[in-house]
């Protein structure tokens, strides 16, 4: 989810041909034709990243599925979160890319204005990363509920498009959440493996001041980081982050317009073989979504 500001995505493009481009670990997708704006990217304004047209499977629900329990879901009667209300931001939307007009629409993040919404990355073998983050999301929903939480999500996969950036924000603030994670899955090149969480900096400056989310933020954050990595036996990222795990932003409209404690997390390089691998595992997933989950569980706890 991370990207460096870069020009918006044309509706005209989404019929020309496309070829991925790599950036220092990062994708974007680059139209061959035309006049090469970039047609795909991360929360606007973050580091374009490379990847190939993907098609677009269907995210299952794992409320419906076999695979959303297993011996670590907690057990009957156990509400440990009970009264904590969690808001959950699944990454994108698979049906962005359809929608080139309404998610290349400007929005006030505070500090500027950015896209809406991007479509996100893919796998080389076509998995989206929208559909990624939308079963984590379900997946983390299901065991924060039976934990006793008010779980929201985003969006739940019925959504034309989006939402937007600041709506994104304005979900958790409205909730009054005592917690925000918004999951995501990075783009960057082969060999770039890993996860990390991103960060809300200091931001005053127009409606952005995450002056009071900042030090909450940070405590979400490392209990992610450490229960994360425990669940899903997998290492910080090697090519952000100085192999701490962690990123500071102060461009992403979803952390600088929060007023409750926020994170991003990266669960690992879609555009990496092995980390691919993992990420199109559903058993994986579920590991994911228990590491979300402890992580929000032991922030709470603090």
């Amino acid at each position: 989810m991370s990207s460096q500001n870069r020009r918006p995505i044309r509706a005209y493009l989404l019929l020309a041909p496309v070829a991925p481009l790599a950036f220092a670990g990062v994708l974007v997708w680059q139209s061959v034709g035309g006049d090469g704006s970039a047609a795909n990217g991360r929360e606007p304004g973050g580091p374009p990243s490379a990847s190939s047209s993907p098609t677009r499977p269907t995210a299952e629900d794992p409320e419906d599925s076999n695979n959303s329990k297993n011996a670590k879901d907690p057990e009957v009667g156990e509400k440990p979160l009970a009264g904590k209300v969690i808001v959950l931001d699944p990454g994108h939307n698979p049906n962005n890319r359809d929608h080139a007009a309404e998610i290349n629409r400007q929005v006030d993040i505070g500090t500027v204005r950015k896209e809406c919404d991007t479509t996100g990355t893919a796998t080389n073998g076509g998995y989206a990363e929208a559909d990624f983050t939308l079963d984590v999301a379900r997946r983390a929903r299901t065991l924060l509920r039976a934990q006793g939480a008010e779980v929201r999500l985003t969006q739940d996969g019925k959504r034309e498009f989006g939402p937007c950036i600041d709506e994104r924000a304005e979900a958790g603030n409205k909730a009054g959440a005592d917690a925000v994670v918004s999951i995501h899955a990075d783009g960057g090149g082969p060999g770039s493996r890993g996860f990390h969480v991103i960060l809300p900096g200091e931001v005053h400056e127009g409606k952005a001041d995450t002056t009071a989310i900042v030090k909450p933020s940070r405590k979400l954050g490392k209990e992610l980081k450490s229960h994360f990595a425990e669940e899903t036996g997998s290492k910080p990222s090697n090519y952000v982050g100085n192999d701490t795990g962690f990123t500071v932003r102060t461009d992403l409209g979803g952390l600088n317009l929060s007023t409750v404690p926020k994170v991003f997390i990266e669960c690992g390089n879609m555009r990496d073989a092995k980390d691919a691998d993992l990420l199109t595992d559903a058993v994986w997933r579920q590991r994911a979504a228990h590491g979300i989950t402890n992580g929000i569980g032991a922030f709470l706890a603090g």
